[in-house]
């Protein structure tokens, strides 16, 4: 099988990986489409340990698997809880938690390999059919939009909010349309003039990070990726203000503890999220994410896809086994 192999901090392709074999209850996929995100990026620069195949956001095809699973086309949550291994539920499973299950593999991030190969295998009980009319290149953003939808679980957002979303890359542009959806007053801030450019062309209203007023904002979400983010984010939030972190940080975070106390500053992380509802407004054409992809490599040349994704202003980049996305179903 050819893949994707990250070593030592080191991107490489490699054709004598060995087929994924499944477990009882899980499916074996054939990988359509998988997105390049930000964590691969980090992963790549020694973000935490890993080896093997990364890769989580993707679309596939069941080649085998129990039930009616086989043929489906599929998108799948990367946390493979203790639940879906079969043992008995942990504390975080049991009371409702299972993307904070303690003995959790995460898909293409801790302990199990990812997407960026011809096949991966998954629980089927973290597979969601993706709906017909929905293309393979909208299908593939079906995780991070999400860990968007997720924001929605956690916080009341609404029109009389003045919402900031800080870092206009490729997470920030998938939550500001989500968040545009509410009715909410959305404002997009970044530190480059040529990164919010495309965030104005749809409409939303923009400014640059040294521009922020203090203190304006309602509900502020940091998805920067860098500790700047935080407090830029916490800076334009008025006392009682909530700010909300997509962003995984690497390495420690400073913070002035005594502003959040002084101001009664709700901090609230924000991850995963419900797939549902990410198919849902994919279908129903209430977000687009066509247009969010910059480039696509088939898998051979992942090295240069990964140098292509981290190119300043580049947001999504595709890797393909054919180097194009197959059309959805009819």
């Amino acid at each position: 099988m050819i893949g994707v192999w990250l070593e030592d901090g080191r991107i490489s392709v490699r054709d004598d990986l060995p087929d994924p074999r499944p477990g009882p209850g899980e499916a074996v996929i054939r990988v359509l489409a998988a997105g390049i995100c930000g964590t691969d990026l980090e992963l790549g620069r020694g973000y935490r340990p890993f080896r093997g195949i990364p890769g989580h956001e993707f679309v596939g095809r069941v080649e085998d698997g129990p039930g009616d699973w086989p043929g489906s086309r599929v998108v799948g949550e990367i946390n493979v809880t203790c639940r879906a291994r079969g043992a008995p539920p942990c504390p975080a499973c049991a009371a409702g938690r299972p993307s904070h299950c303690r003995d959790r593999t995460i898909v293409g991030i801790t302990g199990r390999d990812g997407a960026f190969a011809e096949r991966l295998v998954l629980p089927a009980v973290n597979l969601h059919h993706v709906p017909d009319g929905v293309s393979d290149d909208a299908a593939a953003f079906a995780e991070p939009l999400a860990a968007a939808f997720r924001i929605l679980e956690q916080v009341d957002v609404g029109p009389d909010d003045r919402v900031l979303v800080l870092g206009p890359g490729r997470l920030g542009r998938l939550v500001a349309r989500v968040l545009g959806g509410t009715g909410c007053e959305l404002t997009v801030a970044g530190r480059s003039g040529a990164g919010l450019s495309r965030a104005a062309a749809a409409g939303v209203a923009t400014c640059l990070a040294d521009a922020l007023g203090e203190r304006e904002y309602d509900i502020a979400i940091d998805c920067t990726g860098a500790p700047a983010g935080f407090d830029l984010a916490r800076g334009a939030l008025r006392p009682g203000g909530r700010l909300v972190l997509k962003s995984t940080y690497a390495g420690e975070l400073a913070l002035d503890a005594s502003r959040l106390v002084v101001d009664e500053i709700t901090v609230i992380g924000s991850r995963c999220g419900p797939f549902p509802a990410a198919l849902d407004a994919l279908s129903a054409g209430a977000v687009r994410v066509e247009d969010l992809i910059d480039d696509r490599f088939p898998l051979d040349a992942a090295p240069r896809a990964f140098e292509r994704a981290a190119e300043p202003g580049v947001l999504k980049v595709l890797l393909t086994p054919r180097g194009s996305s197959s059309p959805a179903p009819a």
